[in-house]
């Protein structure tokens, strides 16, 4: 019962910050340090069966991405058609040597 509460907690949470970001969409809102406006750059390599390698832009929102904010709403991802191994995935297809925290690997 315990995990049921926890999963609705970071669905509501994931539901505030899309609806902060449909009411601040103008102001520029941001979530774990990626303007939300550009949060789509990215949808490409974490979704489909067969995504495609990120692109340019979409590895310069992650160098800058708070990975432990994301690491957050991990068991949310997937309701919106993310895959969080993806996800998680993408600073290493980056290249980037950034710190993934253990419970989001």
């Amino acid at each position: 019962m315990a995990k049921v509460s926890e999963k609705l907690m970071v669905y509501c949470l994931v539901a505030i910050f899309v609806v902060i970001a449909m009411v601040e969409g103008a102001k520029g809102a941001t979530i774990c340090n990626i303007p939300s406006s550009r949060l789509n750059l990215c949808r490409p390599a974490v979704t489909g069966r067969y995504p495609p390698p990120p692109t340019k832009q979409c590895c310069l929102l992650i160098k800058h991405a708070d990975l432990n904010c994301l690491c957050n709403f991990k068991d949310a991802l997937p309701a919106f058609n993310i895959n969080p191994s993806r996800a998680f995935a993408l600073p290493k297809k980056c290249k980037y040597n950034l710190h993934i925290p253990p419970k989001c690997r």
